[in-house]
């Protein structure tokens, strides 16, 4: 599931937890990072679980129309093809689904303002409408239709937002990570595959010899990391003109170390490619400043 990029970021993460905080052990960092992997998964779980509380939510809508003293003719025959929709029963009834969900206590009990807003949001889409007009009725039209609403519907949404930060700590930026699984699972189950829990670490599913593990991959750059860290904070300050090494930037620090770290644990990874993943994640959590001083520095470091 986790692919070199995320598993980048989550190492710089953890490494700038440690340069926040010198007294956290090897160990306290690692379980840092292996919780934070797997929150990515459990985030993947939590998303994908809205499609029971949002189908319900459209029923009670349906329901509550068609109990009004004078319901109009659309609602004593209202369009009943997204609350049958297929999707929601296949993963409600999915043995393994259901057990992992109720294991790790996810629910959407309590967000019912949310559901309420977020089935107002989508009924009011044009791609929506098309799909309740559409004489089809599929299995794959309706995985079509919940793959449109993760990709149109929770990126930019403050609500949920305010809903993730509440539940983990770790959730933070993941969430359009964690929708594009939720839509390559509405692919899956569109074709007709059942569902089946992602593996945390990409490279694990391709059972080649040859490739090295994504898991040994992350931890190799945290652990090198760690065991460097003084050595390249002392290289960062030596080859800086005029620099207050306790005033540097600690995003920029654990970027640049995340960078030397990769770049000494796995030497036959191109340096041009390294430099380049560390410049472009330096854009979405340092500085405006910081790729070019990140980029400078480890292509002056990098051997």
């Amino acid at each position: 599931m986790l692919g070199r990029r995320i598993l980048r970021i989550k190492a710089f993460k953890a490494l700038y937890s440690y340069a926040e905080n010198p007294s956290m052990t090897l160990k306290d960092v690692e379980s840092l990072l292996d919780i934070s992997c797997e929150a990515t998964r459990d985030l993947y779980l939590f998303m994908l679980s809205i499609a029971g509380p949002l189908t319900a939510e459209a029923r009670s809508r349906i329901e509550a129309a068609r109990s009004k003293f004078n319901p109009t003719e659309e609602e004593r025959h209202p369009n009943l093809k997204f609350v049958e929709n297929s999707i929601a029963p296949l993963l409600a009834e999915d043995p393994d689904f259901s057990k992992i969900i109720k294991r790790r206590k996810m629910s959407w009990d309590q967000y019912d303002v949310f559901l309420r807003h977020l089935y107002e949001s989508v009924r009011e889409k044009d791609y929506f409408r098309a799909y309740l007009a559409s004489p089809e009725r599929s299995l794959a039209e309706d995985a079509a239709l919940f793959s449109k609403i993760f990709e149109e519907e929770f990126v930019d949404s403050t609500e949920l937002e305010d809903i993730l930060e509440d539940l983990s700590i770790y959730w933070n930026d993941d969430l359009a990570y964690a929708l594009t699984f939720c839509c390559k699972t509405m692919h899956d189950l569109g074709a007709g595959k059942r569902w089946a829990l992602p593996d945390l670490y990409q490279s694990e599913m391709k059972h080649d010899a040859a490739l090295q593990s994504d898991k040994a991959f992350v931890f190799g750059v945290v652990r090198t990391g760690y065991n460097h860290f003084e050595e390249f904070y002392d290289a960062v300050s030596e080859n800086t003109r005029k620099w207050d090494k306790n005033r540097i930037c600690v995003t920029d620090l654990a970027l640049i170390i995340s960078g030397l770290a990769e770049a000494k644990a796995f030497p036959d990874t191109p340096k041009r490619i390294v430099i380049n993943e560390y410049v472009e994640i330096s854009k979405f959590y340092s500085t405006p400043e910081s790729s070019a001083f990140v980029n400078g520095l480890l292509d002056k470091l990098i051997p």
